[in-house]
């Protein structure tokens, strides 16, 4: 990563604030945002580049697994990130995980401890094709779990796969923004064991990040509740302007001190 880059994002961590990715839609529009992230679902089929800033590749794990479609063949996901990685800063392309959401293990059938274990053997074996094929971008692991002593055990599963300050994904807390206590507690588990670690939580949307604890806690957070949000109020879901919008809103949060559960 350049070292202006870096510089940049050390001086974004000592303000307390994360860096917000903004979810899209369309990758046409992307330019339209400082930071973004997009699915590899909406980028599968795509033929041309398109312009963008910094922003990362989302695995499209939720929609893959919970739809029952499973996970893209490695080599094919590796392939795409090494494509894509041409266009624009993408700083990081978001390893494949399993959800650990009581609901989505219902759906697979399996136990937490399997999507755990499923989740570090595919980072592990992406990131192998990663450096074997010379591919730039950072491989972001993903911290799976349920209760926080699950996320504290996933750390310790992964070991020296997670190096000193390393930018690691928090999974399966994007359902709890209406209970803050409940992110918060993942959050404690997870830094108690490594406090050097970035952590970016994945479908953070504002409910959760007005509080104090929560966004201190996290290096970088991305959402695409502003997509709901136009729909539900008979606006276009689609419209890259409500994205611009809601970024901005969340540049400009302000923070409650306290945690009020």
């Amino acid at each position: 990563m350049p070292e202006v880059l870096l510089s940049a994002w050390a001086t974004r961590w000592k303000m307390k604030r994360p860096l917000f990715f903004v979810g899209m839609h369309q990758p046409h529009d992307t330019w339209m945002v400082p930071r973004c992230i997009v699915s590899i679902n909406r980028l599968r089929k795509r033929q041309s580049g398109f312009p963008v800033n910094d922003w990362m590749m989302d695995s499209g794990a939720f929609t893959r697994v919970t739809k029952g479609h499973g996970h893209l063949n490695l080599r094919e996901y590796a392939s795409h990130i090494q494509r894509w990685s041409q266009c624009g800063n993408l700083l990081a392309a978001v390893a494949q995980d399993y959800m650990c959401e009581p609901f989505v293990t219902e759906i697979t059938g399996m136990s937490v401890a399997d999507h755990q274990d499923l989740t570090v053997a595919r980072y592990r074996a992406l990131k192998m094709i990663a450096d074997t094929d010379n591919i730039p971008t950072h491989i972001m692991p993903v911290l799976q779990g349920f209760q926080p002593e699950e996320y504290a055990n996933h750390v310790r599963q992964y070991g020296n796969d997670l190096t000193e300050g390393m930018w690691v994904g928090v999974g399966s807390v994007c359902k709890r923004n209406g209970s803050p206590r409940q992110v918060e507690l993942v959050l404690d588990a997870i830094q108690e064991l490594r406090p050097d670690l970035r952590l970016h939580g994945f479908g953070i949307k504002k409910t959760a990040l007005a509080y104090q604890r929560i966004s201190e806690g996290f290096y970088s957070a991305d959402s695409m509740a502003w997509s709901y949000a136009a729909r539900m109020a008979g606006g276009n879901s689609n419209d890259p302007e409500e994205a611009v919008k809601y970024t901005n809103r969340i540049e400009n949060l302000p923070i409650q001190m306290d945690m009020h559960i």
